[in-house]
């Protein structure tokens, strides 16, 4: 049966978003290889890049070298979702306190639960984002952004952190999380890293209580 006019440009627009779709998995991938995200947090790359804007439109490309002080407010987080489906996002440090002896990994710096379609602000958030925050002389941390589907509304047992506190972010577990609540793996992900700059000392206050 031949194609009409009509059917074959649906058919290599569907061609073509199909290879679009292949290569950003295969750069997902190679990027999270490369920086060893996988096997570090996760034990397999998402398939998309979750896209991060910063103020001022500044926007995560993975792999980029970003400052504390260009971090320090919460970020833009958006995403292609599905209508009828719950997500968490999770942003975390596995270079805690460094790279080469990360003693505290991984350290927990934003966790939001059954955030409705992609509407960060109506989701449960189970620790507020606090900015990059790497010790100096540490090198550079890498700065990890993932995103899970949830098999709809979840009941969370986890402890509730402010802003302003240290409490239940270290040695925190990115795949022990995902295994205990059922989320399977990552479906979109996004990294940057950072290294000690002034900002640092009013982030470790912050996180003091003060």
């Amino acid at each position: 049966m031949m194609m009409n006019s009509k059917m074959m440009k649906i058919f290599w627009l569907l061609l073509i978003g199909a290879n679009i779709n292949a290569n950003e998995t295969n750069d997902v991938k190679t990027i999270f290889e490369q920086h060893e995200i996988v096997p570090d947090v996760v034990p397999y790359a998402p398939n998309r890049f979750l896209k991060v804007t910063y103020t001022d439109g500044l926007e995560v490309k993975a792999g980029v070298e970003l400052t504390p002080t260009q971090v320090k407010s919460q970020p833009l987080v958006e995403w292609e979702a599905d209508q009828y489906l719950f997500y968490t996002l999770i942003m975390t440090d596995p270079d805690a306190p460094c790279r080469n002896a990360p003693k505290l990994r991984e350290f927990k710096h934003w966790l939001v639960v059954n955030i409705p379609v992609n509407d960060i602000s109506k989701g449960e958030v189970l620790s507020a984002y606090v900015g990059a925050g790497p010790p100096k002389n540490t090198g550079l941390h890498r700065y990890v952004f993932l995103l899970y589907k949830q098999n709809g509304k979840l009941e969370f047992h986890e402890a509730r952190v402010g802003n302003n506190s240290r409490e239940e972010r270290p040695k925190f577990r990115v795949a022990n999380f995902a295994s205990n609540y059922g989320l399977g793996y990552p479906v979109a992900g996004n990294f940057y890293l950072a290294q000690w700059d002034d900002y640092v000392p009013f982030v470790h206050k912050q996180l003091s209580g003060n």
